[in-house]
């Protein structure tokens, strides 16, 4: 254990150092997670090269005002590192790692000063349209349509309204529109209906419509899956 630490905390996000060449680039991501339950400290070392900037990336999409995320990604790569042992199959890797992310994610959460755009995870929702008596569960990235991303200044003004809505919110449009999580995946994932999902995201979008409009130019475009009148 105290190799990964060390590993991790010296060289991990270190990007001043070269990327050191191993004999495992041309190794499947299957077999690197299956030499890493083995207790393969190589594979492990490889297996942080390939998902250490993905982990970062899902961690910037859910708390981009957070300053301590190389520290959190760290925080990652110790769970996987103590648990990766137990994972029943190599395949399940990408949703198990998903889930640590998000573990993460809530737990600095309840941690951290309440903000007043905040929800409180007790309250019920204002809007839900399954079931208005369906509480907050404590929760935890299809992508945002392309001809939405072609446009880099538009591409900035998404990211920055994402990264002011509330934490419930922002969750399930990362999940969906930037990880490109199913529904049932994200229900699993959060642990709620997948009723719930789809009444958390369509308030999500409604609010993120609000963020943008004012935003915007004045030519119009509009998406009917993410829900958003864009303008280019």
């Amino acid at each position: 254990m105290t190799l990964v630490l060390n590993y991790m905390k010296f060289s991990l996000f270190d990007s001043k150092k070269k990327v050191e060449k191993t004999s495992l680039n041309g190794v499947s991501d299957f077999e690197i997670i299956s030499m890493c339950q083995l207790g393969d400290m190589i594979a492990f070392k490889e297996l942080v090269k390939r998902y250490q900037k993905v982990v970062f990336a899902f961690l910037y999409q859910l708390a981009p005002e957070w300053e301590d995320l190389n520290d959190l990604s760290q925080e990652v790569f110790i769970r996987v590192f103590r648990g990766i042992h137990s994972l029943k199959s190599p395949h399940a890797f990408k949703s198990w790692i998903n889930q640590i992310v998000v573990n993460i994610f809530y737990d600095e959460l309840r941690k951290r000063p309440k903000h007043n755009k905040n929800l409180s995870i007790d309250q019920a929702f204002e809007q839900d349209d399954f079931n208005t008596e369906i509480q907050r569960e404590i929760v935890d990235t299809s992508s945002v349509p392309e001809q939405v991303f072609s446009n880099t200044e538009l591409k900035q003004v998404l990211q920055n309204a994402i990264s002011q809505l509330p934490e419930q919110y922002r969750t399930v449009i990362v999940l969906r529109e930037l990880q490109g999580l199913q529904y049932e995946e994200m229900a699993t994932l959060l642990n709620c209906a997948i009723g719930t999902i789809k009444s958390r995201l369509s308030r999500a979008r409604e609010k993120l419509q609000e963020i943008i409009k004012p935003q915007l130019s004045d030519e119009a475009y509009y998406d009917e899956d993410y829900g958003i009148e864009n303008y280019a």
